[in-house]
């Protein structure tokens, strides 16, 4: 079983960047499809964006950071990294993120086999 360890999250003011990363042990990372998500209080948790397993030759986001955020991979160092520029107060939440032994690039929580603990981003206005 894979473990997923999130890293990089923290305060940053909007119109300000972060990269998130997600450094995956215990398995093969190559032969997992990785996705972000994030849960803000009180509401449900969000697909951000997901990658392709192997090359990473696949990626999809959800509208909400489609040009803004931009997702990858290095298999070389098992992480699966978030990229997120031009940050609003609205990306306020708890970012998580999650690998799938599957072939196909999943965008729904359900997919999903394997969760980190998450990470905190906060963004002030």
């Amino acid at each position: 079983q894979v473990q997923l360890v999130e890293s990089g999250g923290g305060l940053v003011q909007t119109g300000g960047s972060l990269r998130l990363s997600c450094a995956a042990s215990r398995g093969t990372f190559s032969i997992y499809a990785m996705g972000w998500f994030r849960q803000a209080p009180g509401k449900e948790g969000d697909f951000l964006a997901a990658i392709s397993r192997s090359g990473g030759g696949t990626t999809r986001y959800s509208d909400s950071v489609k040009g803004r955020f931009t997702i990858s991979r290095d298999n070389a160092k098992n992480t699966v990294y978030l990229q997120m520029n031009s940050l609003k107060p609205e990306d306020t939440a708890v970012y998580y993120c999650a690998a799938a032994r599957t072939p196909v690039v999943p965008v729904t929580r359900g997919e999903y086999d394997y969760w980190g603990q998450g990470t905190q981003v906060t963004v002030s206005s």
